[in-house]
């Protein structure tokens, strides 16, 4: 089995520890895990691995986060990678920071670059993984706030968060969605 695993963020060092690029952040953890390297390709960087039966291609698009889309739907089609074998990883406002949610599909929650991927793919129904950065930040500077750096609290707490997310992916292409939200969703 083939899977397209996303990591969403924004490409260059101003945006490299902001709260938006956890999607880049969980990606780099779990390459980092496996050793797999790092290839600028085509709307983005690319990495082909594989963990034991799965093969993986791990993207983190050049598109910027509200152009992934583009990015997605491309490496789907050139690598022939069956709709359910995605896998995108994005933060999400709407949890506290460090809560960790998959879902099948579901609504864009106003993100940006899930909307791009929806209208670029016509459909809601990929997998997501979801990480909660919060949302302390006052009324009007929530752009401010996701584009922002982790506190140091958050920072200190990064590295944990980022063990489960690892094992989360592996799990998603060994076992499926269904055995790893059962397994890990709330953790």
């Amino acid at each position: 089995m083939k899977y397209l695993i996303v990591g969403l963020g924004n490409i260059g060092d101003e945006y490299a520890n902001t709260r938006h690029n956890i999607g880049f952040k969980m990606l780099d953890a779990f390459a980092s895990s496996i050793g797999a390297a790092w290839e600028d390709k085509r709307y983005g960087f690319i990495s082909r691995c594989r963990v034991k039966n799965a093969e993986m291609v791990l993207l983190k698009p050049s598109t910027f986060m509200n152009l992934s889309g583009m990015a997605v739907r491309y490496w789907l089609q050139k690598e022939n990678i069956p709709l359910e074998n995605l896998f995108v990883l994005v933060d999400d406002l709407n949890l506290p920071f460090g809560t960790l949610r998959m879902r099948k599909a579901g609504s864009a929650g106003g993100h940006n670059g899930l909307k791009n991927i929806e209208q670029c793919l016509c459909t809601p129904n990929y997998c997501r993984l979801r990480f909660g950065i919060g949302n302390e930040y006052a009324r009007g500077a929530q752009m401010s706030f996701v584009l922002g750096e982790w506190t140091d609290d958050e920072a200190k707490q990064l590295p944990d968060r980022l063990t489960i997310t690892t094992e989360i992916i592996q799990s998603f292409c060994l076992q499926g969605i269904d055995q790893t939200m059962n397994q890990f969703n709330g953790k």
